[in-house]
């Protein structure tokens, strides 16, 4: 079941990896793949990974990916999701320097949770406003000082530039729709809104 790519659509890169947050690679997938109100598909919606293989995600879903980091089409956004051991993608300098190439070619990287500390590694957010997950401010902060780190018990969705960062978790579906709203247009986001029941949310 090959997805079908359409190249005059803006592509959406999800980076996955071994023990991922699942929510953090679901929400911009359930956001971007939303058709418009008249039924028209918007964007192109990829996971990415290093290798082509299954990669399982810390809640225990098996997943494959469409491409990898070696193969991967033109994209216009990554989307860097998390681990609760960060410092494995910290340490793996393929998907390090992936980012860093994908930064010279898209338009927006947007990181979620401890995602953010890819990101400082990187260097593709140095100089950048960005957020992490609840109580990992100061963490990040004295890692990565080159890093404009936001107060996470304040700051639930950052954008500065093309950087768009995010506590993780449900926030991610926020900043996606945020990003989404950019992407597209306010009405789009209110009916994507709708298609989730996030209405039905108490």
């Amino acid at each position: 079941m090959k997805k079908t790519i359409d190249p005059s659509l803006p592509t959406i890169g999800i980076l996955i990896f071994d023990g991922f947050l699942t929510n953090e690679a679901v929400a911009p997938m359930d956001v971007f793949t939303k058709m418009d109100s008249l039924g028209k598909k918007l964007f192109n919606v990829l996971l990415v990974s290093k290798e082509e293989k299954i990669y399982q995600s810390e809640e225990g879903l098996n997943v494959l990916p469409d491409v990898t980091i070696h193969n991967v089409t033109k994209l216009t956004v990554l989307v860097v999701p998390s681990s609760n051991e960060p410092e494995k993608q910290i340490q793996d300098k393929p998907l390090i320097d992936f980012i860093k190439q994908q930064n010279n070619t898209t338009e927006y990287i947007a990181s979620h949770c401890a995602g953010a500390f890819t990101l400082g590694e990187s260097g593709v957010a140095d100089d950048k406003k960005i957020v992490t997950y609840c109580s990992g401010s100061d963490k990040l902060q004295k890692e990565y000082p080159k890093l404009l780190v936001m107060d996470d018990a304040v700051v639930s969705v950052m954008q500065d530039g093309k950087i768009i960062s995010s506590n993780g978790n449900l926030v991610s579906y926020i900043a996606s729709l945020d990003l989404l709203e950019q992407m597209t247009n306010h009405s789009h986001r209110k009916y994507v809104e709708e298609q989730l029941l996030i209405n039905k949310l108490r």
